[in-house]
């Protein structure tokens, strides 16, 4: 990295941390500190929603999905706008009618306190691992790359995240999360732009793109019914609704950012500007990736793109393996670029038996490429287990510090930084109100003014961030970092989201079926996925209906046993 590198990267974050601060000074009472004061209008909703789900995990990982798996992960998004949809009719104004702080302050009105609670603790469990990992994402794979150390990005990430989070709640959170969209955005359209200018002259963007669909990289659609395929158009509409369902309308995260707005139309327009923005946006980071690809189909790239991973076998006695596995891939590098070329070539010339030739043995050399990169990644596990193998989250960070221009570098390491802090800022702020609010406020004997749970929410919100830190200082890499994320919100969503479905809509299920139910769902969802029965995308609509199902036959049996019926 340059000096300009380091001036842009220290300067936009600087510029966050101390606007965030100067911005949203001074909340009084609970209702500033925790709902910003409830005048957030609907742009600054739907943008601080967008943030606390675009993570530096989605500018790290959906790149490297894409470079390796094409775009078929925007599938996993198909069931959002329906979500959204159905969050503004039915969660919105219900929340907004009873002027709830947090979600499961509505499950106490609707059930009891026991509820309340468990769905409360479900939360900050899955949501303060969650919290970890965001901060440790980025940070694992920059200290790799840059040679940093990784426990101190971790510590640095989270302090910077922190200082505003705990200084301002909500309104910060909110106002902070603005200028890091804009700041992301801008940064991953330059990167795309350059990606482009970097291509052979004669490979323009209509042709990468046929050059990306004979490399089956554009396949978005799968029409599949299989339940073990994870990212299918049916696990997209149905597990990405219930996921989606269950994030945006029971995640205090998410909640608290629309739980912020001035009036119900002004949530509800955050949330529909989500709903229409979020797939178009996941779209253009997986072409992103995919152009990655299309960039090293004309030039060198590493056989595995995670560093500390090369180091590990090269410093091994499968070093030679290794090396007659780069030869590999150098010739099947040199075979693509002429593949391609015929390709391009037959492109132009329209000769349609030719193109398909070309197709063919472009499809033949990336299959001999992967079968080649997963060889060299079986040596690497052979050589260091504790090394990440899989290197889909390198990609991304692999091309920007070696590709691209002096500043351009340090305005991307902001985007990924200003991603982590965005999504762990509305965690951290969320864990601390739920905690303070729904577990120590609730059952805190006595009467104490509002500036004591200000106090109260800030000690526990710089609780959570040390955990945080904690948790991101021990974690580990597990296949894909976005996946990651989404598997652990897919064991506990479908479970909360279930609690809140019969909460809405079956008036009939009392608190003690439901409480009942939650505790064998969960145990039967974690048992599911460990034993691997379908796809993590299934688990949302899984757990959903069983807890459904268990609540009706448990309030059934509940009732027979109170009235049992008199006989004849």
């Amino acid at each position: 990295m340059a000096a300009i590198d380091w001036i842009i990267l220290v300067g936009t974050l600087m510029f966050i941390v101390g606007y965030g601060v100067w911005r949203t000074k001074g909340s009084k009472n609970v209702t500033d500190y925790v709902l910003g004061g409830h005048d957030a209008k609907w742009w600054t909703i739907g943008l601080s929603v967008m943030a606390t789900q675009a993570s530096a995990i989605t500018f790290l990982s959906t790149p490297g999905q894409a470079f390796h798996d094409g775009m078929g992960f925007v599938q996993f998004y198909f069931g959002l706008p329906l979500a959204m949809i159905i969050i503004c009719l039915v969660f919105v104004p219900i929340y907004h009618r009873l002027n709830v702080y947090t979600a499961y302050e509505f499950l106490e009105n609707r059930f009891d306190l026991k509820t309340r609670t468990l769905a409360a603790l479900l939360f900050l469990i899955q949501r303060g691992l969650a919290a970890g990992i965001t901060i440790f994402a980025p940070s694992i794979i920059l200290s790799a790359v840059l040679g940093w150390d990784l426990k101190t990005l971790n510590i640095l990430i989270g302090i910077l995240v922190i200082i505003y989070t705990v200084s301002g709640g909500t309104r910060a959170v909110s106002v902070t999360h603005k200028q890091q969209m804009f700041i992301i955005m801008t940064g991953m359209f330059i990167a795309f732009f350059f990606i482009l200018g970097y291509l052979p002259e004669d490979i323009t963007f209509s042709k990468a793109l046929k050059i990306a669909g004979a490399s089956d990289k554009l396949n978005i659609l799968d029409f599949s019914v299989n339940t073990t395929s994870r990212y299918t158009f049916w696990s997209g509409i149905t597990g990405g609704l219930f996921l989606a369902l269950a994030y945006f309308g029971t995640d205090q995260s998410q909640v608290q950012r629309y739980l912020s707005g001035k009036t119900v139309r002004e949530s509800q327009l955050g949330l529909i500007f989500n709903g229409l923005l979020k797939i178009p946006m996941q779209f253009f980071i997986l072409l992103v990736g995919v152009m990655v690809f299309i960039f090293f189909q004309f030039n060198h790239s590493p056989l595995n793109f995670n560093p500390a991973a090369t180091n590990a076998i090269m410093e091994s006695s499968y070093s030679e393996d290794y090396k007659i596995l780069e030869e590999e891939h150098l010739v099947l590098e040199s075979e693509k670029r002429m593949a391609q070329n015929k390709f391009s070539g037959a492109l132009d010339l329209k000769e349609y038996d030719a193109i398909e030739d070309a197709k063919q043995h472009i499809v033949s050399i990336n299959n001999k490429d992967k079968e080649n990169r997963q060889a060299a990644q079986a040596l690497i596990s052979m050589a260091d287990e504790s090394v990440e193998t899989n290197d889909k989250d390198y990609v991304f960070i692999h091309f920007i510090l070696n590709f691209l221009p002096k500043g351009l570098i340090g305005l991307l390491l902001a985007v990924i930084l200003s991603a982590a802090m965005s999504s762990t800022a509305s965690e951290l702020n969320a864990l601390g109100t739920v905690t303070s609010l729904d577990l120590y406020k609730r059952n805190k004997k006595g009467e104490f003014t509002q500036a004591h749970y200000v106090k109260v929410s800030k000690l526990f919100t710089l609780m959570w961030g040390a955990v945080a830190i904690a948790i991101a200082c021990v974690a580990n890499l597990f296949d894909n970092l976005i996946q990651l994320v989404n598997i652990i919100g897919s064991i506990f969503y479908g479970n909360v989201l279930g609690i809140f479905l019969i909460a809405f809509f079956f008036k009939f299920i009392k608190g003690n079926a439901v409480f009942v139910a939650a505790l064998i769902t969960q145990c039967i969802v974690i048992i599911g996925w460990s034993y691997d029965w379908m796809s993590y995308l299934w688990l949302n609509a899984f757990g959903c209906c069983l807890i459904i199902v268990l609540a009706t036959i448990l309030e059934g049996f509940d009732r027979l046993l109170k009235n049992p019926p008199i006989e004849a």
